[in-house]
This record gives C-alpha cells, sequence and structure tokens, in this order.
C-alpha cells in the first residue's frame, strides 16, 4: 500500500499516512470553551441555583414604631434607664395594658400611661437664650410677672424648661431643653462644666478680698471653691469675672454678699462652652447639632 493511500472512514488510519482523522482533543486542538465571567454566577450556583435556598427579606423596620423606655424619655417624663425601672416595676401601660418586657415597642398611636398620666412623646430640642432683666425662671412668681418661658414660647411645641434657675435681675445665658438626662445633668451638685459670670458690684473688689475667693470660702458651713477669678481688664476693680462649675446663681451673689460687697448685677457670659457670640439680648436660638454633641460630652 502507497503511503498515501486513499481515505477509508471504515478503517480509519493516521493523518499521516492519509487515512480519516480522528477528532482528537489534545495538543490544543481541544474545542474553544469560554471562560466564566468573574462578574457572573458562580458555576456551582449556575448548577444548584436553590443549593442554599433563598435569603429570607430582611424586615425592614417600622418607623412608627420605637422603643417604650425611648417613648418614656422622649416624653420627657425620666431618662431612659430610669423608664426601664418604672417599666419593669409595672408603672407603664400601652392601650390599657400593663407592660414589663424589655424592649417592647409602642406605635405612636398607642396610648400609654406613665403612673397614671397619658403622656407623648417628643423630639429633644435645645434652645438657647440670651436673658435679660426683669425676667424669672421662678414658676411660682406673682401673677403677673415675667417667665423666661413667654420669651420661648413661640420657638416649639416641645414642653421646654429652664436649665437651673436665674432671678429677674440675674442676665445671659439661659438653656431650655425638653431632654431631663440633660436638665439633670447640668442641675446636680458634682457636675463638671465650666459657667463663666461677669458680676458687678458696689464697690472696687479688694485683691486680698480676690485672693480669699481664690483659696476657697466656708459659706454657711459648706465649704466654696471657683476655677478663676479676675479684674475684668480696662474695666474698674468693681467689675469681676469668675469662672466656676455651678449654675446656681445664688451661690454666685453669696460669695460677695458673704465679704459685705453689693452685688449689681450678674451676668451668665458662657454656658458649658457656649457663648453669647451674635445672640443679642432677649433673642434666642436652637443649638447646632454638634453642640449638642458638646453638651453631653461636657
Amino acid at each position: 500500500m502507497s503511503r498515501h493511500q486513499d481515505s477509508d472512514k471504515s478503517h480509519p488510519g493516521s493523518g499521516r499516512q492519509g487515512g480519516y482523522k480522528k477528532n482528537s482533543n489534545s495538543r490544543g486542538n481541544a474545542p474553544i470553551r469560554k471562560a466564566p465571567s468573574k462578574f457572573g454566577p458562580k458555576p456551582d450556583a449556575a448548577k444548584s441555583p436553590a443549593a442554599k435556598g433563598p435569603k429570607s427579606p430582611k424586615k425592614p423596620s417600622n418607623p412608627d414604631e420605637i422603643r417604650l423606655n425611648r417613648y418614656i424619655s422622649n416624653s420627657g417624663m425620666c431618662s431612659r434607664r430610669d423608664a426601664d425601672i418604672y417599666i419593669q416595676s409595672g408603672n407603664v401601660r400601652v392601650n390599657g395594658e400593663v407592660i414589663t418586657e424589655m424592649g417592647y415597642k409602642v406605635k405612636l398611636s398607642d396610648t400609654v400611661q406613665f403612673d397614671g398620666v397619658n403622656i407623648t412623646p417628643e423630639k429633644k430640642e435645645y434652645i438657647l437664650l440670651n436673658k435679660p432683666k426683669n425676667f424669672s425662671t421662678a414658676g411660682d412668681d406673682s401673677q403677673g410677672s415675667a417667665n423666661v418661658l413667654d420669651l420661648v414660647r413661640g420657638s416649639s411645641k416641645a414642653n421646654l424648661m429652664p436649665v437651673g434657675r436665674m432671678d429677674k435681675t440675674t442676665t445671659g445665658l439661659l438653656l431650655f431643653t425638653n431632654d431631663t438626662e440633660i436638665i439633670q445633668k447640668f442641675t446636680a451638685p458634682n457636675q463638671r462644666s465650666s459657667k463663666v459670670y461677669q458680676v458687678t458690684l458696689d464697690k472696687n473688689l479688694k485683691f486680698e478680698d480676690l485672693e480669699r475667693i481664690q483659696k476657697g470660702l466656708t459659706i454657711d458651713d459648706h465649704r466654696v471653691y471657683v476655677e478663676e477669678i479676675t479684674y475684668i481688664e480696662d474695666q474698674p476693680k468693681s467689675e469681676i469675672g469668675l469662672k466656676m462649675k455651678t449654675s446656681n446663681v445664688k451661690i454666685v451673689r453669696r460669695i460677695f454678699e458673704h465679704l459685705k460687697y453689693d452685688v449689681l448685677k450678674v451676668d451668665r457670659v458662657t454656658f458649658a462652652g457656649l457663648t453669647k457670640k451674635n445672640l443679642p439680648r432677649g433673642d434666642w436660638r436652637f443649638l447646632t447639632e454638634q453642640e449638642i454633641i458638646n453638651l453631653k460630652n461636657a
């Protein structure tokens, strides 16, 4: 048989011998296969799409539902931590039913009773007032007297309360909020935030009295300390700057009255980092988000 014999499909031979050539996948003759795209589904997932089972959709949170302790705190009754205690004690009802479950969620349309009183949640709001003279923070003033709440009444529908007390003659920064935690924080005896007062006396403050105040005084069997006391630059020696942690203006007055000075004026110029900048006397403004954060960390 010659080297180049006819091709016979019934007796295939090698291609070199002229016989019928079998399809071969060796030496690069394999059929072209597309590589799986790295953006497509994985081969295993394509073969068995139901292998892992369908994922259950995440249950969306209901914007009309909030935790019961937050509801109570927002209402201004107490802090969240205290609300948990009241809930566990059985003092809270939702739609007439006593709730003692921690983490229980209520709808805004639910009727919530706290110690038998219907309450409603409020958004936390913070307002800074530059208080003028002749307005008091006391709730028991005689009829017809002006109250600081009259100055901020149109600012919000929330149940705002002043943080600390100021008499009629005291001026300067006064914070209002419906956040009970902030109110408790800044009226507690051991609170740490600093306040700066400018005090006007009926006569020049003697330097030895200034030093006595700086070292601390004993007033009514209580030791009273200040952080700093200075004369106001370019002002008479009757103008004094006083830095201390208390928000009780009565203590500021008592310091000088104890040393036989009459206090003509007290003006709070800073409060926990807040200042009177761009806030004329008698005006108010809402705190910024950053100021609220600073206030909570003060």
